[in-house]
């Protein structure tokens, strides 16, 4: 039986919901540039196969997937598509809305596009828990994974590196093509790191401007990490981690 909101009557969705205890998934992701080796909607991908597994196992139905996101940063090359963050608030708004309308309570939006689209996704959740009265939890792999990345030998979260690339490797092998993979090493900067890992003292994180950007996509075709590194077993073990606490706050979500 499919997961997805869209393959159901409403007939179905009304029961399922009912099952589900009135959690529901939203997937968002981006499409932009993912290096020379990763497709344009690897973002989205990621988001929807987290949905997809996590909704599987608990029964839970997952929305249609959004698949843009804020890439501002990203317009240095082909294939990006941008949309401003005023705008994405409230797409997002009216889809909660739109679900809570008819029933849904308790809503799990999975961020795709790591760390990037989170500011615009609090603002769209605090005002939906304001005047709905909804729960609204954001579930980002870059934060749900720190526990296992430094075990899996993973370097800092990047963009189309290792981490991203192992994950598709496993999920999308067809549609991942290592040959074409450059490394460009994520640089150290004093009290800056876009990863949430990071142990040290660090500056909050703000989109690079094209002029920096323009630098990745000379040196690795929009790449920053080290894609050498990818294996598609420690891409399992990832995944497995990621869906493993996308059921836990299922479970938690409707147990209120």
């Amino acid at each position: 039986m499919s997961v997805w909101l869209q393959d159901c009557s409403w007939q179905e969705l009304a029961e399922r919901r009912q099952a589900a205890k009135n959690v529901v998934i939203i997937p968002v992701g981006s499409t932009e540039q993912h290096g020379n080796h990763l497709p344009l909607g690897t973002d989205t991908m990621v988001a929807m196969m987290l949905a997809e597994d996590g909704a599987m196992r608990t029964g839970v139905v997952a929305a249609p997937p959004l698949w843009f996101g804020w890439s501002p940063h990203h317009m240095v090359l082909p294939g990006t598509i941008t949309v401003r963050p005023e705008i994405l608030i409230e797409v997002l708004y009216d889809v909660i809305q739109s679900l809570q309308a008819h029933g849904f309570t308790k809503f799990i939006v999975i961020n795709g596009h790591r760390i990037v689209n989170i500011p615009w996704m609090q603002l769209a959740a605090e005002r939906a828990q304001r005047q709905m009265g909804v729960k609204v939890v954001l579930f980002d792999p870059a934060y749900m994974s720190k526990e296992i990345i430094g075990k899996l030998g993973f370097g800092p979260v990047g963009h189309s590196e290792e981490i991203e690339t192992s994950q598709m490797l496993y999920k999308h092998p067809d549609l991942v093509h290592m040959e074409k993979a450059l490394d460009n090493p994520v640089p150290k900067h004093e009290l800056y790191s876009v990863d949430p890992g990071y142990a040290g003292d660090t500056l909050c994180y703000v989109p690079s401007s094209l002029k920096d950007m323009q630098r990745s996509a000379d040196v690795a075709g929009g790449t920053t990490g080290t894609p050498a590194k990818t294996c598609p077993v420690k891409g399992k073990e990832y995944h497995e981690h990621l869906v493993g606490n996308l059921i836990k706050v299922i479970r938690q979500l409707q147990q209120i």
